[in-house]
């Protein structure tokens, strides 16, 4: 399956399911599908997440708990579930709030090893 394949399976896959990403660290996309129209911009989603996870990962290696893993945001209208991929790459999964969050947490987890491998 191509990258772009196992994004859009993750979106289809999951109740709720707006898009699926992968960024650098810099918060530039790597690639990107957004099954269903949106009303946000995936692109500064994507660079402001970024910017967050950055400090999120600096607050982790201070306290000395383990590597980060994943990061998720419930906001008014949707999840984000932000998965780390290594140190340069992570993926997201964007859904309505009323979509499936544990479903979609434990897909992109199960995906993220063949995310990473397309991307080598």
């Amino acid at each position: 399956m191509s990258l772009r394949d196992t994004l859009t399976w993750l979106v289809e896959n999951v109740e709720g399911g707006l898009a699926a990403v992968v960024v650098a660290s810099d918060g530039i996309t790597i690639d990107e599908v957004a099954v269903h129209q949106t009303e946000f911009d995936l692109q500064l989603l994507t660079v402001e997440y970024a910017s967050v996870l950055k400090e999120i990962r600096r607050a982790v290696d201070v306290v000395k708990v383990g590597e980060m893993e994943e990061v998720a945001v419930t906001t008014g209208r949707l999840y984000v579930v932000i998965r780390v991929l290594n140190s340069d790459l992570f993926a997201a999964l964007i859904m309505l709030r009323d979509g499936n969050l544990g479903k979609g947490r434990y897909l992109l987890r199960l995906k993220s090893f063949e995310l990473l491998r397309e991307l080598e």
